[in-house]
């Protein structure tokens, strides 16, 4: 499980921009290339999710077994109508064959997917470096 999370930040860093940085570019060299490769990524990723959309159903996407294999150490609070609908959605339209937390967890993935870009661009327009 560890190295899955390992090739997944891997695959998040942009290493053509840390070696701009080191390099010594401007800024402003650094955003344009940056705004090329989004340009790219964001097209790439949009043929993906209309193929996905066609082929995959909602109990396809959400409601499948997950790599999971316990609950682990966190705790989470929901509110107890939004548990209540969650429980029921997996007890009727999954046969109670997921646990909640694997289900949290395919709808978290599905939304940090779709909406990566804008939270990237809201975190980089919100955080300055110190120096």
């Amino acid at each position: 499980m560890d190295n899955d999370k390992k090739n997944n930040e891997d695959k998040n860093i942009d290493e053509q921009y840390l070696m701009s940085i080191m390099a010594g570019s401007t800024k402003k060299e650094t955003q344009n290339h940056e705004l090329d490769s989004e340009k790219e990524k964001t097209a790439m990723k949009q043929k993906i999710k209309s193929k996905k959309n066609i082929e995959i159903t909602y109990a396809d996407q959400f409601l499948t077994h997950h790599t999971m294999t316990k609950r682990g150490d966190k705790s989470i609070y929901i509110r107890p109508e939004y548990h209540e609908r969650l429980s029921r959605i997996i007890q009727i339209v999954a046969d109670d064959q997921i646990p909640l937390y694997a289900y949290l967890d395919n709808i978290l993935a599905y939304h940090f997917e779709t909406f990566e870009k804008q939270i990237t661009d809201d975190f980089n327009n919100k955080y300055r470096p110190i120096f």
